[in-house]
């Protein structure tokens, strides 16, 4: 098995891979939102189940969670394909951790501003899409950038449920050539680490363009 026979089946699972990562950091987004918005509720009726989702995502292992949404939801009736199963495990694992991100956020912009809309006879709901959510929003994009890289090293933990990541293609093609394990795990690290640049670059650039239409 020469270099050029390595690097299909890799290829192949860097799309399996990237994919999920897309996915699933849409996912996390969105609930991270809600979820950081809803935290910050003054209703405990909102604000209650928010919090225990957020520590029971957060204080349990993601592993685990991935196998009861694989294993355990069929039990009672809820099949889910594999990559449906990653994708709401892993959106649903970060974006507890993104809630956080999203409430830190909002806290951190200067209570004048939420008085100016006040004054300016805003409602709640105005005062947060035009005024404390955009300015929150360029906080937001670091601590994101982050948990996306997270959310990247992550799936490789989808490979223990049979889907064919980078990660399970790369252990496939050292089952069948055991003597270039250094050559197939240094490609894999390679790949890893390639996608993470481009996720990294292109928050940086996020994070320009965002401060630019702040200022």
């Amino acid at each position: 098995m020469s270099f050029m026979d390595l690097l299909p089946p890799l290829l192949h699972g860097a799309g399996i891979t990237i994919q999920l990562t897309v996915y699933s950091a849409a996912l996390a987004f969105v609930v991270a939102v809600a979820a950081g918005i809803g935290r910050l509720s003054k209703y405990k009726l909102v604000r209650i189940p928010i919090i225990a989702y957020i520590e029971f995502f957060r204080g349990t292992s993601l592993l685990v969670q991935l196998f009861w949404i694989f294993f355990v939801l069929p039990l009672f009736g809820i099949t889910l394909s594999k990559m449906m199963a990653g994708v709401l495990a892993l959106g649903l694992n970060y974006g507890a951790y993104g809630a956080e991100v999203v409430r830190g956020a909002i806290q951190s912009v200067p209570k004048g501003q939420t008085e100016a809309g006040i004054a300016l006879n805003m409602t709640p709901w105005q005062r947060m899409r035009r005024i404390i959510f955009p300015q929150a929003f360029v906080m937001m994009i670091p601590p994101f950038g982050n948990l996306i890289i997270e959310l990247l090293k992550g799936t490789a933990l989808v490979s223990l449920i049979g889907l064919y990541d980078m990660t399970y293609e790369a252990l496939l093609l050292r089952t069948e050539a055991i003597y270039m394990t250094p050559i197939i795990l240094g490609m894999l690290l390679v790949l890893y680490f390639v996608i993470a640049f481009v996720i990294n670059t292109g928050m940086r650039w996020l994070e320009r363009k965002a401060a630019v239409g702040r200022s």
